[in-house]
């Protein structure tokens, strides 16, 4: 692994908002997705961040998303919306999903969205965190159709996506509960960290094509494991779920709720074009707080869990939203690493588009960039 480079986020998400805005997205739209990639990386979650900014920039202009969409209503039912994306940029539409759940929920007190055809929406708990911001839970499933990429519990064979589960409690007297993580045992994007020079994989995450065990990135990427933008689908292995036959059971229970109820299609047999689709809802605490109980009873329990004397080997017992909060201070203030064959891709993606990069990019300066 080689040592990252460090950059400024501020300068960082103007520079990808500028490839994006070349590649056909609106102004807003662009600054929206930039934001959500750099904040990602900034989060710890670098398999969801600027590591992502060259296959937006393939799918776009492939075809394979369509910039500047709105999200349509397909049906509308009151606390139920069901939403079709038009494979648009998956930050933008989710984003756009979410400003509407969140205002159908303080409306009505609950709302249950549908959202099929998103492209790549990213991070799932930067959604939980708009909805604990407003003062809502949240629970989302969410599947990636056209991205088999995990073997279940029990098989060598792909037949999942990384569907991640979400869920979010708003915490009014300290910080916000925020659990968000795939059902595999990492996201593929950690893979592709892996395959593109960042953190190797620390454990046998993924199987070869006889279900052996290993943390080769080839097992997924085969031989696209060492180009600027990998294929996961070219590879004969698979990720592996995590906890075995329960996690392997959310896994499929994302595909089914995120893939068949929302219409976004499941990772079976038939093959469907690449794209998010999600299922959540969005809940009002507080209409059904008669006792005026949850926020003290959130902020009591989390900090009885918190205040527990640390297991040996761990420095601190943390709540679900406390590594991304701790990372994204830490990151924003010291700069964010990015793998060096990320910077190239990013840099040789502004050399094509006559993008001039800001001077203030790198921590460094810029005598640091490769």
């Amino acid at each position: 692994m080689d040592d990252p480079l460090l950059m400024w986020p501020d300068p960082l998400s103007a520079v990808l908002a500028a490839i994006l805005r070349e590649d056909g997205c609106g102004t807003m739209e662009a600054a929206c997705i930039a934001d959500h990639l750099v904040d990602a990386s900034c989060c710890g979650h670098d398999s969801h961040g600027v590591i992502r900014i060259g296959r937006y920039h393939a799918g776009l202009r492939s075809g394979l998303f369509n910039p500047d969409m709105r999200p349509r209503v397909v049906g509308d039912l009151g606390a139920l919306m069901q939403f079709d994306g038009g494979n648009g940029m998956g930050q933008w539409v989710a984003r756009q999903v979410f400003e509407q759940g969140i205002a159908r929920a303080d409306s009505a007190g609950l709302a249950v969205i549908s959202l099929r055809r998103a492209g790549h929406i990213g991070r799932v708990g930067a959604y939980a965190e708009m909805a604990a911001q407003a003062g809502l839970a949240s629970v989302i499933f969410t599947n990636v159709a056209g991205s088999r990429l995990v073997a279940p519990f029990g098989t060598a064979r792909r037949a999942g996506s990384t569907a991640p589960v979400t869920i979010g409690v708003p915490n009014r007297l300290g910080d916000d509960f925020i659990l968000d993580f795939a059902t595999s045992l990492v996201a593929e994007g950690k893979a592709l960290v892996a395959a593109q020079g960042g953190a190797p994989l620390s454990d046998a995450v993924l199987v070869d094509a006889d279900g052996r065990p290993n943390r080769d990135p080839a097992s997924l990427y085969g031989e696209t494991a060492s180009q600027d933008v990998p294929d996961p689908r070219a590879g004969p292995g698979a990720l592996r779920p995590f906890g075995l036959h329960k996690g392997s059971g959310l896994m499929l229970a994302c595909e089914l709720l995120g893939g068949a109820l929302t219409g976004n299609g499941t990772n079976g047999e038939k093959d469907h074009r690449f794209g998010n689709g999600l299922f959540a809802l969005l809940i009002d605490p507080e209409r059904l707080d008669d006792q005026d109980m949850f926020h003290r009873e959130v902020a009591d329990y989390l900090r009885f869990v918190q205040s527990a004397p640390p297991a040996e080997g761990v420095d601190a017992v943390r709540i679900p939203g406390d590594r991304e909060r701790q990372m994204r201070l830490l990151r924003r203030t010291e700069g964010l690493p990015v793998a060096k064959r990320v910077d190239k891709v990013i840099c040789d993606i502004c050399e094509a588009l006559s993008i001039p990069l800001p001077k203030d990019l790198y921590v460094d300066g810029p005598a640091s960039a490769s």
